[in-house]
């Protein structure tokens, strides 16, 4: 499987992290030059242009970020089946892809904000958090109400994951 461009990765980056990042966060993320990362930051922005697709790709003061286009923002707020914001949303999104993650990962990924998603999560009960058998952090997954509002089963047939040493 070859290597995925440096556009396809800022962009996977700049769907993860959810909010506007700076260059030089960009540069360290991809482990790539910071002008080759201008450079596949304009070629991403041009190709979302020249398509009629829901996202864009904006600059907010020197800060990039991956947001749906605001014409569509009514429309997502009616089908969503709870009231969570795009952030937490794509916080929900991440622990769902991975199945279960530490707390301290997920806030590696998501930015610093995932704590607040976390505790609206909770609050809503989308998600579960235990506590590390060793070390400082959570284990986090998903709950049964994710399961039955979003209609996903859960992997019933394979065994938990084993527990981190």
């Amino acid at each position: 499987m070859s290597t995925p461009s440096l556009a396809a990765q800022i962009e996977a980056i700049l769907y993860l992290k959810g909010r506007p990042i700076g260059l030089n966060e960009l540069s360290e993320l991809a482990r790539a030059e910071p002008q080759a990362v201008q450079q596949a930051l304009l070629a991403l922005s041009a190709g979302y242009a020249q398509r009629d697709t829901a996202l864009e790709i904006v600059d907010q003061n020197g800060r990039f970020g991956l947001q749906l286009r605001p014409a569509l923002a009514d429309l997502v707020q009616n089908m969503l089946p709870v009231n969570l914001s795009t952030a937490t949303l794509r916080t929900l999104a991440t622990i769902a892809l991975k199945k279960r993650i530490l707390q301290s990962d997920l806030v590696d990924l998501r930015g610093s904000g995932a704590y607040d998603h976390i505790k609206e999560l909770l609050a809503q009960d989308f998600i579960e958090r235990r506590r590390q058998s060793e070390g400082r952090s959570y284990w986090i997954t998903l709950s049964e109400k994710f399961h039955r509002t979003f209609s996903v089963l859960p992997d019933l047939g394979q065994d938990p994951p084993a527990r981190a040493a």
